[in-house]
């Protein structure tokens, strides 16, 4: 059996609702995210339509990276742009990376990466910035596996 090859591209318009489905199964299941959701501020579901309509109209903030396998959409992920003093560049925050439960294993998570990349290469990306839970060593490996390496660093949060 041939699977069909993957496609990668920016959310539009018309798969909000896609994206919304996907980003909810994950943000929703996910112990890691559910660890920190309080201190995110997560806004539920009302929240999430609010940052998918964000980034259709304002689009040079950041975009959802949405990958697909034939008509359905298999994976997504963000990528939120802003400017590194130390880079002297513009650089991408990468979050909220998922493939669709039960497709894990395939290498979608992979493929998308591969493919967000050179699209931020496009943009003037030089550098791509991430965080995992402390105890999801499997993210970590899955990062590291893509060229990603620890900052040493922690990450904070402050709700305004």
């Amino acid at each position: 059996m041939t699977l069909t090859p993957f496609s990668f591209g920016r959310m539009g318009a018309e798969d909000r609702a896609a994206a919304a489905e996907l980003f909810l199964a994950f943000l929703q299941a996910d112990p890691h995210y559910l660890d920190v959701a309080a201190t995110y501020g997560d806004g539920g579901p009302e929240a999430l339509r609010r940052a998918l309509d964000l980034f259709i109209a304002r689009p040079e903030l950041g975009f959802v990276w949405m990958g697909r396998r034939g008509g359905e959409v298999v994976g997504c992920c963000v990528a939120c742009f802003a400017i590194s003093t130390s880079r002297g560049t513009l650089v991408a925050k990468l979050d909220d990376v998922n493939v669709r439960p039960g497709l894990e294993g395939q290498g979608i998570g992979s493929a998308m990466l591969s493919s967000l990349k050179e699209e931020l290469r496009r943009a003037g990306v030089t550098r791509i910035d991430t965080a995992t839970h402390f105890d999801n060593p499997g993210a970590r490996r899955f990062y590291e596996r893509h060229g990603f390496a620890t900052l040493r660093e922690e990450r904070l949060s402050c709700l305004l």
